[in-house]
């Protein structure tokens, strides 16, 4: 380390036996957030609901208080929007992120309290710089500057009383003046809302500055990164800045990624450390660089629940706290956090590979999906997105299947729809135009990652011929009972094996 970084580094190491002692203390710790939870909200509305003063365990939470998905806690969030105290959580919420929604809203907005930004959200932050520096004695981390790529929405007042936006942006609004000198570009031009207008600005602000780690979604940052190779003329990013040695990354899958960036960053001394941070709270960090699974860190203002993914959708399901999750069995995450969720079902699917320390891979979610490019689209957009096509063009569907194309020498992609019709329609084209249009309307993630194309291409449409999914099914052994056709993945498995059923040339794609 230079010196600079080993004078700073000592502020940072006083957390590393925090954090280790979470291999043999989680279960206390865990227990002690979960006072901590309910004795800060025992005089909010939700705590004299459910009377948090009298819960003494764990059995007496998770008997008393409800499961909750977004659509059961809206009400309370739009009365914190509003400027309401004391709702969910003490005091007064400021900021709320805003993100994708459910099949009915285009968005939605989750409270970002003052307690979730310093206890969680940065203190993920502060955590993720420390443990890479134990694990790279030879950084030199403090002594250039961190590139941070935020969202596509810059903070804007929804009313007198509140302000909402991306996370990143709500982050980067509230950051410690310390941090921001350490950091590029200038704030101004980060909460930039219009992206094409933003890269540009990012590429001529950075690429002259002392970059040595990047912090972003890896989709968005690989654009950036080739406009900055474009703008320069050079051919690596190690022409450009030299000293580049890490990339914090979350938010998609990095596995589609991975060879794109290693192609333009040829260096033996870069690093790749993967984050969990999610509007409703920071959840894990890959603590070990040889080892891709991420540390569940579990002193961050949040209880850990989960419901293994077998029980999920029933009346009684199945719940357990982080002490007594197996490894190897997929779980839907809950969390109870300081941002004033309770026992909320976050949406993301978890596997454990370890329990002294609980590390585990995030699986997906609980409802199939693509965010292959951030864009999160769910079966419900699609589905609600093919029946507005249907309706415009006359056109019937049986059958569907959704998977992205990467295209990493664009630094994009699109989707891929198979669809067995039906009822064709007229004109092919206008009915993949219409169905992309109306995913946009629908889904303000997928409105964002399409805006000129610089993300996400349009959707392509390909015609299955008559009888293919159920070709597929019975070569799977899955015809009848509750098999059923995977509408959304984000990977291409279902895909490629139907387009290698279907007869290409019987009709043209889009």
């Amino acid at each position: 380390m230079d010196a600079l970084t080993v004078l700073v580094y000592q502020f940072f190491k006083k957390r590393h036996k925090a954090i280790d002692r979470y291999a043999e203390n989680g279960d206390l710790i865990q227990e002690k957030q979960l006072s901590y939870l309910l004795k800060s909200a025992m005089c909010t509305e939700w705590g004299r609901k459910y009377d948090f003063k009298s819960i003494r365990t764990y059995q007496d939470f998770a008997s008393r208080l409800p499961v909750l998905q977004y659509d059961d806690a809206k009400a309370c969030f739009m009365r914190m929007v509003k400027g309401e105290k004391d709702v969910l959580w003490r005091g007064q919420t400021k900021w709320f992120a805003k993100s994708s929604g459910t099949t009915s809203d285009k968005s939605k907005y989750i409270p970002v309290t003052d307690d979730v930004l310093t206890r969680c959200h940065y203190q993920g932050g502060f955590d993720t710089v420390s443990l890479y520096l134990r694990n790279n004695p030879a950084s030199c981390f403090f002594s250039g500057k961190g590139l941070i790529l935020g969202g596509s929405h810059s903070p804007s007042a929804l009313n007198n009383s509140s302000r909402c936006g991306d996370l990143s942006a709500v982050l980067l609004q509230n950051l410690n003046p310390l941090v921001n000198k350490i950091r590029v570009p200038d704030k101004r031009i980060i909460l930039m809302d219009e992206w094409e207008s933003k890269i540009k600005a990012i590429v001529e602000n950075t690429w002259n500055k002392p970059v040595n780690n990047l912090s972003g979604v890896p989709s968005w940052m690989l654009v950036l990164l080739k406009a900055i190779l474009k703008y320069t003329g050079k051919n690596s990013l190690t022409e450009v800045w030299p000293d580049l040695e890490v990339f914090f990354h979350g938010g998609v899958s990095f596995v589609p990624y991975r060879e794109q960036y290693k192609a333009l960053i040829p260096s033996d001394k870069m690093h790749y450390m993967e984050t969990y941070n999610a509007s409703e709270g920071f959840f894990g960090i890959q603590d070990d660089p040889a080892d891709h699974a991420l540390l569940l860190m579990l002193d961050y203002g949040v209880f850990f629940e989960f419901i293994p993914m077998s029980e999920y959708g029933k009346e009684n399901p199945k719940i357990v706290p982080a002490a007594d999750v197996e490894t190897g069995v997929n779980y839907a995450m809950v969390i109870s956090t300081c941002g004033g969720l309770w026992r909320y079902v976050i949406g993301d699917t978890v596997r454990f590979t370890s329990k002294h320390p609980l590390k585990f891979f995030i699986t997906g979610r609980v409802k199939h999906y693509i965010n292959a490019f951030g864009e999160e689209l769910m079966v419900g957009n699609a589905d609600q997105g093919l029946e507005m096509a249907c309706k415009a063009t006359g056109a019937k569907v049986k059958e569907y299947t959704v998977a992205p194309l990467f295209l990493l020498d664009k630094a994009k992609g699109r989707h891929q729809w198979l669809i067995e019709f039906e009822e064709f329609p007229a004109d092919l084209m206008e009915f993949a135009t219409i169905l992309d249009q109306s995913l946009q309307q629908l889904n303000s993630d997928y409105e964002a990652k399409r805006y000129k194309e610089i993300s996400l291409q349009p959707l392509e449409v390909i015609p299955a011929r008559s009888g293919v999914f159920y070709e597929w099914l019975h070569s799977k052994g899955k015809l009848g009972g509750q098999h059923k056709i995977p509408r959304l993945s984000n990977e291409r498995i279902y895909m490629d094996e139907l387009l290698a059923l279907n007869d290409m040339e019987m009709k043209p794609s889009i």
